[in-house]
């Protein structure tokens, strides 16, 4: 029962503290520059996700260059610079995925 009580008080201060910085901030009160500035925020924590996801092995080795997810990574980052669609981005990169899993690797 501790456990529970642990995971219970963790994700209470996770949101408390997610909470106060969105409750603290007040858009309308932050000049012209803050705001273009923070509109890069979220196209720069993607990649910082992403990337370690696709290029790391498990073990924190590099993947080689014939892995899955490095081909369709290259496929998701050539439709989305065409497209500009981030839905068919990723709609594109997970199908090639699956694609080169299920049935090129057989």
């Amino acid at each position: 029962m501790s456990i529970w009580i642990s995971i219970f008080i963790a994700g209470l201060i996770n949101y408390l503290t997610r909470l106060g910085a969105f409750l603290m901030i007040n858009p309308k009160k932050m000049n012209k520059i803050t705001k273009q500035v923070l509109a890069y925020v979220p196209s720069a924590v993607f990649p910082a996700i992403i990337f370690p996801a696709v290029l790391l092995e498990n073990s924190g080795s590099f993947v080689s260059y014939n892995d899955p997810k490095i081909i369709a990574i290259l496929v998701a980052i050539l439709i989305g610079y065409f497209s500009k669609n981030i839905l068919v981005t990723i709609l594109s990169g997970l199908i090639s995925y699956w694609i080169i899993i299920f049935f090129v690797q057989m």
